[in-house]
């Protein structure tokens, strides 16, 4: 994403596309319990709203974890996996694939980006991702939310199933369901997380901090993690919450934020805030530091 040497073989685009859906994949293969955490805990307000005080009791990430094992079994962990992965070869490699392509389009194809253009970019790419993968990161979240008891009727018993069952229960735009809150959410996500490990890396090499290798990519990784979850905390527990919700319970995202504000308190836009946070940060991590191995494998 920085500026290369001439030596250097910038690689293609077709390559950019694959190789970040790929890193994606593997990163949310690594990470996806901690992505369950967080989701469990972002709803949990909620459900202790619906089901009463009986509801079972997330406390932080390794105790949410704990719990889920222990009274769901380990598979639980990876409940969404499929949609997951679906979701990042598809949304991955367009927000991230696509994001060098689009900072030339903007520039006209000169090499010199500004912080505007890099803005711009990262939100084209992140809105367009959400417009064409929203149903995978719907069925996603929803598989993340459903207790898996042994006595307990499933929500959905499948991948297809989901898909099937929120396109009959609540139409093709159930499918779409919290596309605007997630377009919103990505926006901000793709911008504090593509420009900020953007800048990081470009000053350390600028600076000659590091060279351009694993230790430089893993620590603009990491601090792009720290400043996308902080910026994009609240908007994704509106999302969670407004894309798991049954028919009626809110009228729009933003009913779904007001409602969260009046019953739990401003404190309730940041639950999940740990998980989320190890879960971007190492993400972040796995998935930047694969996709430069990857783009400088087939670069060459």
């Amino acid at each position: 994403m920085v500026v290369v040497k001439p030596t250097d073989v910038v690689p293609s685009a077709s390559i950019k596309f694959f190789g970040a859906g790929t890193a994606a994949c593997i990163a949310d293969l690594i990470t996806f319990p901690l992505d369950t955490a967080k989701v469990r805990l972002q709803i949990q307000g909620e459900s202790q709203k619906v089901k009463g005080s009986s509801a079972v009791k997330y406390r932080g990430v390794f105790g949410t974890i704990n719990t889920m094992v222990r009274t769901e079994g380990a598979r639980s962990l990876y409940n969404g996996l499929v949609a997951g992965l679906q979701r990042q070869m598809s949304f991955a490699s367009i927000r991230i694939g696509l994001y060098d392509s689009m900072k030339q389009f903007y520039t006209r194809g000169t090499e010199s980006a500004g912080i505007v253009t890099r803005l711009m970019a990262g939100c084209t790419t992140g809105a367009m991702a959400v417009a064409f993968a929203q149903p995978t990161d719907v069925v996603k979240v929803r598989f993340q939310a459903q207790v898996r008891l042994a006595d307990s009727e499933r929500r959905y018993n499948s991948t297809l199933d989901a898909y099937k069952t929120i396109a009959r229960n609540e139409g093709v735009r159930g499918l779409w369901k919290g596309c605007m809150p997630n377009i919103t959410r990505n926006a901000i996500v793709n911008c504090a997380e593509l420009v900020t490990y953007d800048m990081i890396k470009e000053l350390i090499l600028k600076y000659d901090l590091m060279t351009d290798n694993m230790p430089c990519h893993f620590t603009a990784a990491f601090g792009a993690g720290f400043c996308t979850t902080v910026v994009a905390s609240p908007v994704d527990v509106v999302k969670t919450r407004f894309m798991n919700s049954g028919n009626g319970q809110y009228t729009s995202a933003i009913n779904c934020a007001l409602t969260m504000l009046r019953n739990e308190g401003p404190a309730a836009f940041y639950k999940g805030f740990m998980p989320s946070f190890l879960r971007l940060g190492s993400w972040n991590i796995v998935m930047f530091v694969t996709y430069e191995q990857i783009k400088r494998g087939f670069g060459v």
